[in-house]
């Protein structure tokens, strides 16, 4: 038996030969293809785990120390009257402002009756029937709450109070 040999290419090469090279340059290309990906993913996840490190040190440094809450109670409680269906009605309400500015709340003392006046008044405007539902008396908080730190806002340069809270609301 006589070996048959591969008939030359065009280029003077054996047909076998360069079907081998070329194999060899598309897995030696697949392989270096694979390893850039898994190089690039290795970098950009450690790349963003040193800079989630940074962060907490970074966020506990910049976050804001919370002062505690001061409270200022309004004394003595206001009581208003109303007119309902031709009766008088009254309304007692003991409030009190809730701060986290000592400073602030300083300055505003001195302004507390402008501050009183200002609630006895819308306390005055209110519905009767209204501050009956808890959805009026919250109503009645936020406008309190409104109210107020538009005073302070004038007055102080900041809206020092946080919330106007009730402490004893009744109505008769």
């Amino acid at each position: 038996m006589a070996k048959k040999e591969a008939a030359p290419a065009a280029d003077g090469q054996p047909a076998g030969k360069s079907k081998l090279k070329l194999i060899i340059l598309i897995v030696v290309g697949l392989l270096l293809a694979v390893g850039l990906s898994v190089g690039g993913t290795w970098f950009i996840l450690s790349k963003g785990d040193k800079q989630e490190e940074a962060k907490p040190a970074e966020a506990v440094a910049a976050a804001p120390v919370r002062q505690p809450a001061i409270y200022q109670d309004l004394m003595p409680a206001f009581v208003v009257n109303f007119n309902h269906q031709n009766r008088t009605r009254y309304l007692q309400v003991s409030m009190a402002l809730m701060s986290r500015d000592a400073a602030g709340m300083e300055k505003l003392k001195v302004h507390m009756p402008v501050l009183r006046n200002r609630l006895v008044m819308l306390l005055s405007g209110q519905d009767f029937a209204a501050l009956q539902t808890p959805l009026g008396k919250d109503m009645l908080l936020q406008q309190a709450l409104a109210s107020v730190q538009e005073l302070a806002q004038k007055e102080t340069g900041s809206t020092v109070v946080e919330q106007v809270l009730f402490t004893n609301f009744v109505l008769q």
